[in-house]
Parts: structure tokens; C-alpha cells; sequence
């Protein structure tokens, strides 16, 4: 304003500087006249913790496509689609492994990959209560090595295996010059089928129902770009113990491979005993993002953030990383990889008789989003 009588005479910011545990700050310095004296100001700006987006991954980009992508085909935007076939429903979906992929390629860890390739679109379509009849794989890659191919499709078997589904086929397609030497990559589509008076949508959810979650193996198959970036800072190799777990002799390389769990039978023999309302596949976008989607519009949820044991390695990614619990609730499944919504009555029975464990992670409310506590 023309008329403070304080003025900034000269002022300069630094350029950020990324600092050696992975946060960024600035260096300023300003000199400030006030009544004819002079100030000198300097400080250093608050450290800000890395992202997704610092990564090259932007969840708000990818949100905003599938708005775009709804308008013109209506229905899209759920964990599996739906056809109509008879008296049931179809339930389709498709997924990849994303730069987990990267990892395997320096552990040389492959005869897992594709237990993750098979349990990102099967645990996507049993959210709907449909079992999965078959999957599909493509494998690309620029010069075919047929052993490691096999250890793969291996890993593609298991994962069906673990799903009571048919590997029914797939395509192997070599692209000389698309891809770096050594390296491939995978996608999967899967297909089940649920009855239609049967189908978990959500729509039934009310307030005070409770939310019940099912642990997680590790990372899974999400936010390993943000992975593989606290990794290169951390000074750490894939070799090296996962720290605060030296103990187990587990090094970095394998806990980070550790294959997503397929939920399949699990999910199914809960919904069979009735009570199960909603069904969500914490994957990209967390409990912040993945929650919300099955419910009516007007209700949320209460996070309960200390009702289950986060694993090691996210607590390892988080303090190397410096990154905010916000952005990770955001980015990870934080040890829990499914959530199912089921009533009150439900959700003492799969407490008090289930052989594997699952925790009471929280509670239905009124309002949208999820809140932490």
C-alpha cells in the first residue's frame, strides 16, 4: 500500500535445494527499511515433505480423466464394470503393476510379479461380490527371454491359482526399440460374474456401520514411483535390511516385491455369510480416495488410525521420505488392502470367528470423505 511506512528496498530468494533427507527448503534474505532504518531479514523457508506428485504421479490428473472419461461413456468409475447377462452380471476389469516392474528388473524377483499382475483386477471386481471366472494377460517386451517369460506366466498361474480363476489366454507381443533392453511390461484383464440380486453396491450403506479392514502384505502394487524416490535419496540399496526389521533378515529388495494379496476367497466367504454392504480395493489414491467411492452421497467415514500394526515398510518410506500422513493415507494402503463396510451385527461375527486376521478400522458418519483420529 502507498502509504505503509514499510518498504522492501532489495530482497532475493534462492532456488529450492533439496536437503539430504529428501525435504526442500529455501534461503532468503530481504532488507527492509522502516522510518529511515534499515532491517536485515533472513531465515530459511519450512521444509516440505516429498509427494506422489514430486514423483510424476498426479492422482488429482488421473481423477479428473475419469470425470471426463464418465461423461462419455456413463456407468465408468467403479473397481469393476458391469454388463447385464442373463440373470447376473459380468464384472470386468483390467490393471497393470505400474513401476513395481522397475524393481523387478533390478532384484531379478519375477516369479512373483505376476501374482501382483493377477490380484490388481481380481481383488478390483470382487468388491462387487462377483467371483471371478478367467483372466487374460499381455506381455510385451523387446527381445523375448523365453525363461524369464516363464517365471512370469508362473507367477500369472499362481495368482489365478490363488483366485479359483482360468488363466484363458493372452498375448506375447516382442516390439525391437520400444522397450529397454531386458525389460517388459504387463497388463491383465479379468471377468467374473455375480447374480443381480446379489451385487454389493453401497447403496445400502448407513450411518454406524462399521468398516472392517483385511492386512495388506507390504505395498502392494501402488506408489511405487514415490517408492523408488525415497529409495535413490536414501542412500539405502535393495539389498540392504529393511530397517527396524533386522531381526527378520529381510532386506529392502523383498519387502518392497512382497506380492498384493488376493483377497478373492476371503471377500467371498464373508460375503456368503451375509451383512457386507460395501466393498473397497485400497489401491492408488489410499483410504482417502478409495473409501468414498462406495458410498451413497451424503455419508463418510471415521478413520480409527491405531485400531492395526502399520508394517515396517511404510514407516520406513515415511521417515526417509519426510512425507506428511496425509499424503500417505493418500498414496499407500498403510497395511490394510481391503475395506468392507458391513453392519454392526456382521462385523462382531467376522471378529470374533474369522482364522485370519481382520481389525475394526472405523465407522460410517454423515457428512463426506474421510476423517482421520
Amino acid at each position: 500500500m502507498a502509504s505503509s511506512a514499510m518498504h522492501i528496498i532489495s530482497g532475493k530468494f534462492k532456488s529450492d535445494i533439496v536437503c539430504r533427507n529428501g525435504k526442500r527448503s529455501g534461503v532468503y534474505a530481504l532488507s527492509l527499511k522502516h522510518k529511515g532504518r534499515s532491517l536485515a531479514v533472513k531465515g530459511e523457508r519450512a521444509a516440505v515433505g516429498l509427494t506422489y506428485r514430486d514423483a510424476g504421479v498426479d492422482i488429482d490428473a488421473g481423477t479428473e480423466l475419469v470425470k471426463r472419461i464418465s461423461k462419455m461413456a456413463p456407468g465408468i468409475g467403479g473397481f469393476g464394470g458391469l454388463f447385464p447377462f442373463g440373470d447376473s452380471y459380468l464384472v470386468a476389469g483390467t490393471d497393470g503393476v505400474g513401476t513395481k516392474l522397475k524393481l523387478a528388473f533390478e532384484t531379478g524377483i519375477h516369479d512373483t510379479i505376476g501374482v501382483d499382475l493377477v490380484a490388481m483386477s481380481v481383488n478390483d471386481i470382487v468388491t462387487s461380490g462377483a467371483k471371478p471366472l478367467f483372466f487374460l494377460d499381455y506381455f510385451a517386451t523387446s527381445h523375448l527371454d523365453v525363461d524369464l517369460a516363464e517365471k512370469v506366466i508362473k507367477g500369472i498361474v499362481d495368482g489365478c491359482q490363488q483366485s479359483d480363476c482360468v488363466l484363458l489366454g493372452g498375448e506375447t507381443a516382442e516390439m525391437p526399440g520400444f522397450y529397454a533392453e531386458g525389460e517388459y511390461d504387463l497388463s491383465g484383464f479379468a471377468v467374473g460374474a455375480v447374480k443381480k440380486d446379489a451385487v454389493i453396491d453401497g447403496n445400502k450403506i448407513t450411518v454406524g456401520d462399521v468398516l472392517i479392514g483385511l492386512p495388506s502384505s507390504g505395498v502392494h502394487s501402488n506408489g511405487f514411483s514415490l517408492v523408488r524416490r525415497v529409495l535413490a535419496q536414501s542412500g539405502l540399496s535393495l539389498n540392504d535390511p529393511l530397517p527396524g526389521s533386522e531381526n527378520e533378515q529381510v532386506s529392502l529388495g523383498e519387502a518392497l516385491m512382497a506380492p498384493t494379496v488376493i483377497y478373492v476367497k476371503e471377500v467371498l466367504d464373508v460375503v456368503a455369510r451375509g451383512g457386507v454392504k460395501g466393498i473397497a480395493h485400497i489401491t492408488g489414491g489410499g483410504f482417502t480416495d478409495n473409501i468414498p467411492r462406495i458410498f451413497p452421497k451424503g455419508l463418510g467415514a471415521v478413520v480409527t488410525t491405531n485400531t492395526w500394526e502399520v508394517p515396517k515398510i511404510f514407516k520406513w518410506i515415511q521417515k526417509s521420505g519426510g512425507i506428511e500422513d496425509s499424503e500417505m493415507r493418500r498414496t499407500f494402503n498403510m497395511g490394510i488392502g481391503m475395506v468392507l463396510v458391513v453392519s454392526q451385527e456382521a462385523a462382531r461375527t467376522i471378529l470374533s470367528e474369522r482364522d485370519t486376521k481382520a481389525y475394526m478400522i472405523g465407522q460410517v458418519v454423515e457428512g463426506e470423505g474421510v476423517i482421520y483420529k
